[in-house]
């Protein structure tokens, strides 16, 4: 049975992932590492909406944030997102091997 932290987790993850803004910024900083303001430019969101989600993006560690000079600069993660693709990625097989143990039955 997987413990309460690692089981909340994706919870949290999706739940960060679910909002269209969080992804929009997810997205264009997989493109290259911005700050907050860099971001209010690109994309139709207030740089304090920005400053929001990029704390909520931190907290479930899917970007970091580095000091460039007077600029704090974000980026993503990858492998935060790798290990919760991990973590589906077996829950299919083991949806895929119940569905084929139906289908041998089915077939019998």
């Amino acid at each position: 049975m997987p413990e309460a932290d690692e089981a909340q987790a994706p919870v949290e993850l999706f739940a960060a992932l679910a909002d269209e803004s969080r992804w929009r910024i997810l997205v264009q900083l997989s493109i290259a590492p911005m700050s907050a303001s860099a971001l209010a430019s690109e994309l139709p969101i207030s740089r304090q909406a920005i400053a929001k989600h990029l704390r909520v993006l931190q907290d479930v560690g899917l970007v970091e944030a580095a000091k460039v000079g007077r600029e704090v600069r974000y980026e993503p993660v990858g492998a935060r997102l790798s290990q919760v693709a991990r973590r589906l990625d077996a829950i299919a097989r083991g949806w895929d091997r119940q569905l084929d143990r139906i289908k041998s039955l089915a077939e019998e």
